[in-house]
């Protein structure tokens, strides 16, 4: 299965962010790759359920907010690429653990992930 998250990268925004999400769009793309390759798995239940939370969308301003501190800081190459990743892992994590916790039945309009 071949998980596309490049609907889901984005930020949907008007005013100042915009431009930070244009500045940071070459490095979202290294984001997004990193987090496509790592939801890869030969165990079903995982690229479904990955591309499950990833279809629910999402504005990424974790990975985005990381990107940002970490070309701030002066960082000349992409390592911090795959920090971004694990906070927008993390986030996603947090958000299906308070799905199960709460009994949700939606996330952001959608079916909850773990029905």
């Amino acid at each position: 299965m071949v998980l596309d998250v490049a609907a889901a990268t984005l930020p949907r925004t008007s005013g100042s962010v915009d431009r930070l999400v244009r500045l940071a769009e070459a490095d979202m793309a290294g984001v997004n790759r990193l987090i496509t390759d790592r939801m890869q798995s030969d165990v079903a239940i995982i690229p479904a359920l990955a591309e499950h939370l990833i279809a629910a969308g999402g504005k990424r301003l974790r990975p985005l907010m990381t990107v940002a501190a970490a070309r701030l800081a002066g960082a000349d190459n992409d390592h911090f690429q795959k920090l971004a990743a694990a906070v927008e892992f993390i986030h996603t994590a947090t958000l299906l653990h308070d799905d199960v916790v709460d009994g949700s039945q939606l996330r952001r309009g959608k079916v909850a992930a773990h029905l």
